[in-house]
């Protein structure tokens, strides 16, 4: 008993050398890929997205800060601390406009708007992994996922399922009732009205009071109208924040 005990040991401690030896192989010609494909991998986004899903097959972070390999070797912890820079920066100028909520999509155009054309193409999947690190941060960064997509929060508001849930809601139309959502999510109307009202306060929701029926609760960050131009006082004034 004692032997076979011994041999199994031997032979789990045997594959686990075989096992870190794939893997130390596995990241030299990784590496080896790196240095020989540095400027598409820098250059091309959808090429950048392939070189992460590799790199975490070995749970390799080449976003990681530092002056490691990756850090020297490719630059990509400067490219995402640049874009992280400019999502900041963006989600700054805009934040009077849709309370600190904005749609991936449209943060990723500005962002395109505001690099030129002769800059380094930006995926939406290099703005996800920004805003990871942004996240990690603690400053306030992270992603509420609504329609397929998400919506980028800039502002350390504290929003809970019940928030996101409103928010997905009103995807589809940019703005919502609390008869829709009573319908929509039988809820109580003091529930809802309790999660509206969060919102207005933070900034994330303006109403407007005036809307036939009843006062539709406008997010503009889901609002491409109002994201497409300025707002003028006399518009703004229509909708009470």
């Amino acid at each position: 008993m004692h032997r076979r005990g011994v041999g199994a040991g031997a032979i789990a401690k045997k594959k686990l050398a075989e096992m870190s030896k794939q893997l130390e192989t596995f990241k030299t010609n990784l590496e080896e890929f790196a240095s020989k494909h540095k400027q598409e991998i820098r250059k091309n986004s959808q090429f950048r997205v392939q070189f992460q899903e590799m790199c975490a097959t070995i749970g390799v972070d080449p976003l990681a800060s530092g002056k490691g390999f990756w850090s020297e070797m490719l630059g990509v912890g400067d490219f995402y601390y640049e874009l992280g820079v400019q999502i900041i920066e963006v989600c700054l100028a805009l934040k009077h406009r849709n309370g600190g909520l904005i749609t991936l999509d449209e943060l990723h155009h500005h962002v395109l708007k505001g690099r030129g054309k002769f800059a380094q193409d930006v995926s939406q999947d290099d703005l996800v992994r920004a805003i990871k690190k942004l996240k990690a941060m603690g400053n306030g960064f992270g992603m509420i996922p609504v329609g397929g997509s998400y919506l980028v929060q800039s502002v350390p508001a504290e929003l809970n399922m019940d928030h996101t849930v409103v928010l997905q809601l009103a995807e589809k139309k940019g703005y919502v009732t609390v008869s829709e959502i009573r319908d929509s999510l039988k809820w109580e109307r003091e529930r809802a009205c309790h999660v509206l009202d969060h919102l207005l306060k933070e900034g994330l929701a303006w109403l407007d009071s005036q809307a036939a029926g009843e006062p539709q609760y406008w997010l503009p960050a889901l609002f491409s109208e109002l994201l497409s131009r300025d707002i003028t006082p006399e518009e703004a004034s229509q909708m009470t924040p």
